[in-house]
């Protein structure tokens, strides 16, 4: 059972599984379960998707319950009117706050400007040798997209050196390979954590947060009673 956030008449929200693809991709012909025939399913009634999440990422996940309703709030998104909440471990010892302005390029070629805003919330170091020093460093952070490219936090931390942790293609392979072989972990670091915006109709503040995964509470457990620094 996919765990619902939020219910009206009009919209509805889960917490996605890491894994999980939204609805079927050409791209994905592995997958056999979806979120938007899973949630269907679960509460009789079709839905459509008013964004969109990677298949690795967590989180708080938004359907419309009609189709009028979805086109609302997909311009929500598309005017920047949700207020966009996601956390992620990553690689290195991150700063304080960074703004990061790195324009993103699409699969056809066309140039996109991009923003997020990164805050660091923890640092990390842990007895783990993957390269030439005894330890690693890793940084718990919170990025709040202003635009919704794709991959946009993947890309953008991987574009300051502190990749998401599980990251592939835009990780390090070296971390993600050690984290698989030594605690059979490839699930991306990165959560949908909150997601805020005016209901399209009675227009109320909604709040939406979604509580930490397995996996992703797992490893911050982990990073948490291995820290070095504590």
């Amino acid at each position: 059972m996919l765990e619902i956030l939020y219910q009206d008449d009009y919209i509805v929200a889960i917490n996605k599984p890491h894994g999980l693809l939204v609805h079927q991709s050409s791209i994905a012909r592995d997958a056999e379960e979806f979120a938007l025939q899973l949630l269907r399913d679960q509460i009789g009634k079709n839905v459509w998707p008013a964004h969109r999440l990677d298949r690795k990422t967590g989180g708080v996940l938004l359907f419309g319950l009609d189709q009028e309703t979805n086109k609302l709030l997909q311009a929500l998104f598309r005017e920047n009117q949700m207020q966009k909440k996601y956390l992620a471990i990553v690689r290195g010892y991150f700063p304080n706050e960074i703004e990061i302005d790195y324009p993103l390029k699409k699969e056809n070629g066309a140039i996109q400007e991009a923003y997020t805003k990164v805050k660091l919330l923890q640092h990390f170091e842990v007895p783990f040798e993957i390269g030439k020093y005894p330890t690693s460093r890793y940084s718990l952070v919170e990025a709040h997209p202003q635009t919704g490219r794709m991959h946009q936090i993947r890309k953008h931390l991987a574009h300051v050196m502190h990749p998401i942790i599980g990251d592939r293609p835009h990780g390090c392979n070296k971390q993600n390979r050690y984290f698989k072989n030594e605690f059979v972990m490839d699930t991306m670091m990165l959560h949908a954590c909150e997601l805020g915006f005016s209901h399209p109709y009675s227009k109320d503040k909604i709040h939406l947060k979604a509580t930490l995964l397995p996996a992703f509470e797992g490893m911050l457990s982990m990073m948490n009673h291995l820290n070095l620094t504590t």
